[in-house]
């Protein structure tokens, strides 16, 4: 008990020295499992994505472009897929698929067009407003809502990828009607409408006005303008009747189909559908592809846990050096304590106890800090995937 309480008092005194030798120790400990931490939470984040989605239906090309696109709303820009093959799922009465038309976005968000099955399967639910009920509705993420200050009641504007989408691609003003709960998942990074509302946005679809109206033919006035058709930007109630859709909605284009077996057996045979590989389409499971990305990405945790192992090593190394120089400038003052009588074991262990409680005093902060990390590394991690995204 006196010797620690000695070391206290000694640790005290030399307070800043104390400090410094305990945050570097902590650093030390802290790193290494914070870093463990982030990369198993993160593996985790990616790989549990791509396992809640059973199957995915797009067009062939790369999976993992149409992995990213259907189920993180990356940049990506597969070929889209026809509608028809949404039809056909469904007549095969095998599966629930439910398309997504991630082509545009506003206010650096992706605007995901999609069917309310969406929401079933992805057990989303409402902090504040309602789901989609018109055309022209918009149901944001949680940092959607957050990021651009919007709420219920308010609107957003739809934007073109580039400058070279302008043909038939018109900006279309859209009213919030529903702000999702946090999930820390793309969702929350997603601006949802209906499927028909994307449409609408490329110009598959849009509203006419009449040039003649009932008042000018009252009073025998002349239009001014040869053509009836005036592009509306907003979709009113006044306006909504008038909304249409050129050709045969088995043609419109969706970026991909999630596909929800009924079964395992269905699945199967759905997967047997499309090995051919002159089929236009493919069918592929997002869980291989995205396990595929995680083992290419984590190839270089073993290095990186080497060189966490080394740097390590050299701060235990220059901690221990500065320990030691620390007793080196102490010699006289533990001579004078020998002479005082106290022995080389009461030393020893004055000696001992400063150490101990140094690392101890680390452990503790290194603790609070891991589980700092522990407790929001899904929330952080959840935040950075859709940043990347």
């Amino acid at each position: 008990m006196n010797a620690l309480y000695l070391a206290y008092a000694y640790l005290r005194f030399h307070w800043a020295r104390s400090l410094v030798l305990v945050v570097v120790a902590a650093l030390i400990l802290f790193v290494p499992v914070a870093t463990q931490i982030l990369l198993s939470t993160s593996q985790t984040a990616l790989v549990a994505r791509g396992e809640t989605t059973p199957l995915l239906l797009g067009s062939r090309g790369s999976q993992l472009d149409l992995t990213m696109a259907a189920l993180y709303f990356s940049d990506e820009r597969p070929a889209p897929i026809a509608m028809q093959e949404v039809e056909t799922l469904w007549d095969s009465g095998l599966a629930i698929p439910i398309p997504v038309h991630t082509a545009f976005s506003s206010g650096g968000f992706r605007i995901v067009g999609t069917t309310l099955d969406y929401f079933d399967f992805r057990d989303l639910d409402f902090s504040e407003g309602r789901g989609l009920s018109l055309l022209g509705d918009a149901v944001i993420g949680a940092d959607v809502a957050q990021q651009l200050g919007k709420r219920v009641g308010d609107s957003l504007v739809s934007s073109p990828e580039n400058l070279f989408d302008l043909d038939g691609v018109y900006p279309l003003e859209m009213p919030i009607v529903g702000v999702l709960a946090p999930t820390n998942t793309p969702d929350d990074q997603a601006i949802f409408v209906d499927i028909k509302t994307a449409w609408v946005i490329q110009g598959i679809g849009h509203g006419h006005e009449d040039v003649v109206t009932a008042a000018d033919i009252a009073t025998g006035t002349d239009a001014l303008a040869n053509a009836a058709v005036v592009q509306f930007q907003r979709i009113t109630p006044e306006n909504i009747e008038s909304f249409h859709f050129h050709g045969s909605q088995n043609s419109f284009p969706a970026t991909a189909v999630i596909v929800v077996p009924n079964d395992q057996r269905s699945g199967t045979i759905l997967r047997g559908r499309y090995l051919d590989s002159e089929n236009p389409s493919q069918l592929i499971e997002p869980a291989g592809v995205i396990q595929g990305l995680v083992d290419r990405i984590f190839r270089i945790k073993s290095l990186l846990d080497g060189v966490t192992a080394i740097i390590a090593i050299a701060a235990i190394a220059a901690v221990g050096l500065a320990v030691f120089l620390s007793y080196r400038l102490r010699a006289r003052e533990i001579a004078t304590a020998v002479k005082l009588g106290a022995r080389r074991g009461m030393v020893l262990r004055l000696l001992a106890a400063e150490t101990v409680t140094l690392l101890f005093l680390s452990g503790c902060i290194a603790a609070v800090g891991a589980a700092l990390i522990s407790r929001n590394a899904e929330t952080w991690v959840g935040w950075l995937l859709s940043l990347g995204a």
